[in-house]
């Protein structure tokens, strides 16, 4: 495993070795003739570039075959894989390496770039052409004719023609067959020196010229490939007389160097050939053999006679270096002599350095196109100097003759690779015309050199920019659709269809814009209104053609400028204004808003009344509406005019609004009873009548309007035995209860009207007079009674807060007393002692005291009113600290005349007495709350003092002692003496319009219960000084 690991290591090492030298070498070997197709080699594998690391690679590994322009290539790539594949294209060892010398190997070089840049690789192939028997050896002609002598020896050799064969190796000329030698001839083949092969024939036995002179044969000649390739050549033999020496060469080898730029006439050699002979024998023929090649035979010239060899045509070393002479002297004799001359052709430097380019970028129109956005070390050409001069004169140098973002990078012996040095910007430099200089290192010197065109291709690197970053215009607002606003431009330095720009909207961009795509012109699409939306903020896009396409963007500003095309607006068409009628006058009546959606002095709008009457002004700015009358709604109800609103405009605009105020009616009318129309008048009710019957309607009314005139009626006196009560709105008083024959006579009832205005509630009150019998027989009396009754006020409730009536206290009490009746009783007994043991002259006032007037404390002195249950002792308060005391009771009797239940206050004698009128709100104490009235300003009664019902407002505690402040809105109502005492509570805005005196407490007073019996409660009420 370690050995394997190892193994792997290394050759990932030298893959990188190699690859980091920037040029490999690789040899293949193919036979010529091979069909198309055939896989050759895997450069992949056999480079091991599998080996290599992965990279990030811009574009997958690909192998480009370099070749010149023009050239048919013998082999291809694939490009994606590096397999090497034979193609269409002949592969021919004899015509690729034609000229070379036989035992030289023949090679076929390409060169292979691995891309991308980043693994960029330059690779020489080497392929051996391997020779296959492709052809067969021929004889220099198909008829060979021999002279041999007729005293020719056995075994004598004589040279025959020798054939070629332009194959190699065992697939050249191997073997002679000498056909239908009549067993005179035979054949025979020796080796030269150099390696070929030459038939020599052989006589096996003497030739007699008289008997036969001509002998007619065949030659077969057979090379050693497979399979066998041959030809034959007819041999036709002559029998001469007989020449006994043959021509010898002073020099069977001879080797002469020449320079190549010798003149044509030159002498390149001497032969120099001797005959023993004498006489025609002795004659010498010089002549090349049919070995020689032709190039040589064109190059040079045999004086046949003299054997000097000339120069018949210019030399040239690069076209072969060499040539290998082989010349023949005969002097008529059938066996020439041989000498061979080798001329070497010297160099001389004539030749300039050549320039081949094999492009990696591949041309169009002979000219390389590449992209701006190149990497560095683009690989552009192979470039390959050759010099067909030696040594020094081939020594070629190759470099670019002036600055360029290009440079020529040695790979191989004379080869460059033309890569970028620099990045490339098309828009500074579109096109580069490299000129390559070769140069060799002869004396002097000679250069060749080669223009290589490069345009550089715009790539889409520049976005658009606009020439204002930010547009700012104005358009008055009313526009036609379609109005030009301005042409927005941008440029790119890009070209083509990358330097083609697209105007577009941003997202941002609302409808009522356009922008034309092409030209960039900004319209307005609809009809533009200030009013709506007097800015218009938006970017604009500027978007070329390219691939990816660049954007840029660019704000647009349209302010969107003011014209008078809006009359003022009213917030209402129609202005409904509530007035008292009280207001005073130059009060404020309402406020006229309105609004001009304008802008600047088309907005400024100016206030005015169109009646011609001055009944009111407006203020022009404010639109504050005063009146310069007095109000009274029982005169004129509403008021109508017309408000004009006029704008600043130059063409001013103008709308006008209706304009309605309305008188509100004051409470300052009090109800009128309309029945009874007097207090005198009286209504008879049956005794048989059912309950629930009307009896009698009252009906009141009232001048104001509204809530100031809706009634409540009320029944505040007098209906002693409860018998009837009354309907708060319709004033019906209906049959409470059956009529009994104690409730025959006449009946007395206060009935208060007061109306729900707000916050001053006026009321006014009426006796209605109900007399209870069968019929009346004498009205004279009943008018007379009524009279009486009349002067004798009736008693008033007291109208409080609480709304707990005496029957539920008296629920409570029985509830107590089921509760805790031990605890009752004992109560009841210590109330019942005390009241006994009550003094004689307390008593006394009392009843002096029975017509003395008294109301409930002014709210303003914040009088307390205590209250204290007695306990089963009371305690005695000092004479000196005691005032005279009233005693108002009220006795609950068994008999049918009195059913009431019995209280009894203890009151004060020191009141003071004062007469209230109608209730002036104009007086009202500014601590006192809005919906409290005074309860000092009540009305008073004349006749003897009532009895009343005080109900506390919260529950007494076990020490029956308790501080309470009166509420603010108490309202007490005296009744007679022989109706029923009760309590209501009244509106808080009550106000009485009776003449009854009225009195007030002046200092403070304690309340105290005390309980008697089951039946009766006395309630004390003493000052304490």
């Amino acid at each position: 495993m370690d050995l394997l690991s190892g193994t792997y290591i290394f050759a990932v090492l030298l893959a990188c070795v190699v690859f980091q030298s920037g040029a490999q070498e690789k040899n293949y070997t193919v036979r010529e003739e091979m069909p198309e197709n055939v896989l050759i080699g895997d450069l992949l594998k056999d480079l091991n570039l599998s080996l290599i690391p992965d990279k990030s690679l811009t574009t997958p590994m690909q192998f480009k075959l370099v070749y010149k322009t023009g050239d048919v290539p013998l082999i291809r790539i694939e490009e994606g894989t590096g397999e090497i594949f034979t193609t269409g294209a002949r592969i021919d060892r004899e015509k690729l390496c034609a000229g070379v010398l036989v035992d030289t190997r023949c090679f076929y070089e390409v060169e292979v770039a691995v891309l991308p840049d980043e693994i960029f690789r330059l690779v020489k192939i080497r392929f051996l052409i391997e020779d296959i028997n492709d052809n067969a050896p021929l004889f220099p002609a198909t008829v060979i004719n021999i002279s041999i002598p007729e005293n020719s020896a056995i075994n004598s050799r004589y040279a025959l023609p020798a054939a070629i064969d332009p194959d190699i190796g065992i697939n050249g000329v191997q073997n002679y067959q000498l056909i239908k030698g009549q067993s005179i001839f035979g054949l025979d083949v020796t080796e030269t020196p150099e390696g070929e092969k030459m038939p020599q024939l052989i006589v096996q036995k003497e030739l007699d010229r008289e008997e036969k002179d001509t002998y007619v044969m065949k030659v077969k000649v057979e090379d050693g490939g497979f399979p066998q390739r041959s030809s034959t050549a007819i041999l036709q033999v002559s029998v001469a007389d007989t020449n006994d020496n043959r021509p010898v060469f002073k020099e069977n080898e001879i080797e002469v160097s020449i320079p190549e730029n010798a003149p044509v006439g030159t002498s390149v050699t001497q032969l120099h050939a001797t005959d023993a002979d004498i006489g025609e024998n002795a004659r010498i023929h010089f002549y090349f053999s049919n070995l020689v090649s032709n190039m040589a035979k064109r190059l040079f010239h045999l004086n046949s006679t003299s054997g000097l060899i000339t120069i018949k045509e210019p030399l040239d070393r690069e076209e072969s270096p060499n040539h290998r002479l082989l010349v023949l002297a005969s002097d008529g004799g059938l066996i020439p002599a041989r000498s061979m001359v080798l001329v070497n052709v010297t160099d001389v430097n004539d030749n300039v350095p050549s320039i081949d380019i094999r492009y990696i970028i591949n041309p169009i129109n002979g000219t390389v196109v590449l992209s701006e956005n190149s990497p560095l070390n683009t690989k552009i050409a192979l470039v390959t100097v050759t010099d067909k001069d030696a040594d020094l004169n081939g020594r070629v140098t190759c470099f670019t003759d002036h600055e360029v973002p290009f440079r020529l990078r040695p790979v191989f012996s004379n080869q460059f690779l033309l890569e970028t040095a620099a990045y490339l910007d098309y828009e500074s430099t579109r096109e580069y015309a490299i000129k390559l200089l070769a140069a060799d290192a002869g004396k002097p010197p000679l250069n060749q050199s080669s223009m290589l065109l490069i345009k550089v291709k715009d790539e889409n690197d520049n976005a658009p920019v606009f020439t204002q970053p930010f547009i700012s215009l104005s358009v008055p607002e009313n526009n036609s659709p379609g109005t030009q606003l301005t042409k927005i431009s941008a440029m790119d330095a890009d070209t083509g269809h990358n330097a083609e720009i697209n105007y577009l909207l941003g997202i941002d961009a609302p409808s009522e814009f356009n922008l034309d795509r092409r030209t960039g012109i900004l319209t307005a699409a609809k009809k533009l209104d200030r009013e709506k939306q007097e800015k218009y903020s938006f970017t604009v896009l500027a978007k070329d053609n390219g691939m990816p396409p660049l954007i840029t963007n660019a704000t647009v500003l349209v302010t969107v400028l003011d014209q008078n095309d809006n009359s003022p607006i009213f917030t209402h068409n129609e202005y409904n204004f509530y007035v008292p009628e009280n207001l005073p006058r130059h009060g404020t009546v309402g406020l006229i808003t309105v609004t001009d959606p304008d802008y600047g002095e088309n907005s400024a709008v100016t206030l005015s009344i169109l009646d011609a009457s001055d009944d009111f002004t407006i203020d022009p700015q404010t639109g504050v509406i005063r009146p310069n009358i007095s109000f009274d709604r029982e005169k004129q109800e509403y008021y109508t005019f017309y408000v004009k609103a006029e704008d600043g405009g130059r063409v001013s605009r103008s709308s006008t609004a209706k304009v309605t105020i309305n008188v509100v009616d004051v409470n300052d009318n009090k109800p009128v009873f309309v029945v009874p129309s007097s207090n005198y008048s009286f209504e008879l009710v049956l005794p048989s009548t059912n309950p629930g019957t009307v009896v009698f309607t009252v009906v009141a009314v009232d001048n104001d309007t509204g809530m100031n005139a809706e009634l409540h009626y009320s029944i505040v006196g007098g209906n002693t035995k409860g018998l009837f009560m009354i309907d708060q709105t319709t004033g019906n008083i209906t049959l409470k209860e059956k009529c009994v024959p104690a409730d025959l006579g006449l009946h007395k009832l206060v009935v208060k009207v007061k109306d729900l205005g707000q916050p001053d509630s006026l009321f006014n009150v009426v006796n209605v007079n109900l007399f209870v019998n069968e019929s009346v027989t004498n009205a004279t009396l009943i008018y007379e009674l009524v009279r009486k009754n009349i002067e004798t006020p009736v008693t008033q409730s007291i109208e409080t807060s609480d709304t707990s009536s005496p029957s539920s206290d008296y629920v409570k009490i029985v509830v107590a007393i089921v509760a805790g009746t031990i605890t009752v009783i004992l109560v009841i007994f210590i109330t019942a002692v005390v009241r006994c043991r009550q003094s004689p002259h307390l008593k006394a006032a009392q009843k002096n005291k029975q017509n003395s007037e008294w109301v409930t404390p002014n709210p303003e002195n914040r009088q307390m009113i205590m209250m204290k249950e007695k306990k089963k002792k009371k305690k005695h308060t000092p004479k000196n600290l005691l005032l005279n005391f009233v005693t108002i009771e009220e006795t609950k009797a068994d008999d049918a005349d009195n059913d009431g239940n019995s209280v009894t206050l203890d009151l004060p004698i020191e009141l003071e007495e004062q007469t209230m009128g109608k209730y002036n709100w104009g007086t009202t104490p500014t601590t006192f709350k809005p919906d409290s009235p005074d309860l000092a300003r009540h009305y008073k009664s004349a006749s003897p003092q009532p009895a009343f019902q005080i109900q506390p407002e919260t529950p007494l505690n076990s020490k029956h002692h308790i501080i309470q402040e009166l509420p603010l809105d108490n309202t007490f109502v005296g009744c007679d003496s022989i109706s029923k005492c009760s309590s209501s509570s009244s509106d808080p805005y009550s106000v009485s319009e009776c003449s009854y005196p009225v009195t007030t407490f002046k200092t403070p007073v304690s309340v105290h219960t005390r309980l008697t019996d089951s039946r009766t409660s006395t309630i004390e009420i003493y000052s304490e000084i």
